[in-house]
């Protein structure tokens, strides 16, 4: 077999992952969306938040360190203990549940019946307003984030692969341990979406607010719920993405990789946001191997948005997405 379309299969291998994590941020736009009809620009820099917690946690460090030793002429950085990471994100997530209750009751219960471009407003707001809170509470510096996930080549798959085909296939320990984590938390949102009752009162207010209001749902608590399984799903993307890179601000960024996925897959679809995800992961790396060396490389950049911009002008709905019609 030649070793170029062993390479490609190496590369899709890895496509394939990232997608999976794609889709994964993705999700928490959709599930927001879907229930209140609010694009949630803070959506990454949730994950952001979510990671320098677990960091700050883990690690005994004290919350707004840096301004209480500005204001008292203090040194206290550190409580001198460390947390086990289990512990330390079943904490992390029950702050992530706490700020899903603040978000709702301060900004967005505010807002109901606003037109989608103040939610959205209010969205950027409380991305930028949650950037420097975690700067305050944790400080700017690069952290490391070791929650004991396995990192390096996966020898197996090497050996494997390599033993069969000739080629040794390399393929990150992490990349897998996360798409396996992406996947079952992908499956576990759709069953709950579909099937649960709370997933069918979810759908109910996206559908009607008054009718769902009408049968007794209470909108307080879909969205508290929408928001705190957001945290959850932007606190599982901060691990993983914060494992692999490190946890600095630009991490926030991921999101902005989740809006051509977004557009691919349809705003108010589940199932469109994991293909949409595995599109984008595989198309990205499967371009800049084959056409990346032709115009000097770094496509990854921007082949996603080209893509959707593609999706856009030919079907703005997205694949999945409801179809747009508009009636006179």
């Amino acid at each position: 077999m030649p070793e170029q379309l062993l390479f490609a299969m190496e590369v899709t291998l890895n496509g394939l992952m990232a997608g999976v994590l794609y889709a994964l941020v993705a999700l928490g736009f959709v599930l927001i969306f879907k229930a209140s009809g609010i694009f949630n620009y803070a959506q990454g820099v949730m994950a952001l938040f979510a990671a320098l917690t677990l960091v700050g946690i883990m690690e005994g460090q004290v919350p707004f360190g840096h301004l209480i030793n500005a204001i008292f002429g203090t040194e206290i950085h550190h409580f001198g203990w460390h947390v086990p990471g289990l512990i330390a994100i079943v904490i992390t997530m029950m702050i992530m549940v706490a700020l899903a209750w603040a978000v709702n009751q301060f900004v967005m219960r505010h807002l109901v019946n606003q037109e989608p471009i103040i939610l959205f407003m209010a969205t950027i707001g409380l991305a930028y307003f949650l950037e420097g809170f975690g700067d305050l509470m944790w400080g700017s510096d690069i952290k490391n984030l070791d929650v004991g996930l396995p990192q390096g080549l996966n020898s197996w798959i090497d050996e494997t692969t390599f033993n069969a085909l000739g080629y040794g296939f390399f393929i990150d320990n992490l990349d897998i341990v996360a798409s396996v984590v992406a996947a079952l938390l992908v499956v576990a949102l759709v069953v709950f979406a579909q099937y649960t009752k709370q997933g069918r009162a979810m759908r109910a207010v996206a559908d009607d607010h008054q009718a769902a209001l009408s049968v007794g749902i209470s909108l307080n608590f879909i969205w508290v719920m929408v928001w705190s399984v957001a945290g959850f799903v932007a606190l599982v993307a901060g691990i993983m993405w914060g494992s692999k890179s490190g946890v600095q601000f630009s991490l926030s960024l991921i999101a902005l990789k989740a809006l051509p996925v977004l557009m691919l897959g349809g705003f108010t679809s589940i199932p469109g946001a994991i293909v949409g995800g595995l599109i984008v992961g595989v198309g990205e790396k499967l371009f800049e191997f084959a056409i990346g060396p032709m115009i000097g490389g770094a496509t990854e950049n921007w082949f996603a948005y080209v893509l959707a911009l593609v999706f856009l002008v030919f079907r703005p709905q997205g694949l999945f997405g409801d179809k747009i019609i508009e009636r006179v």
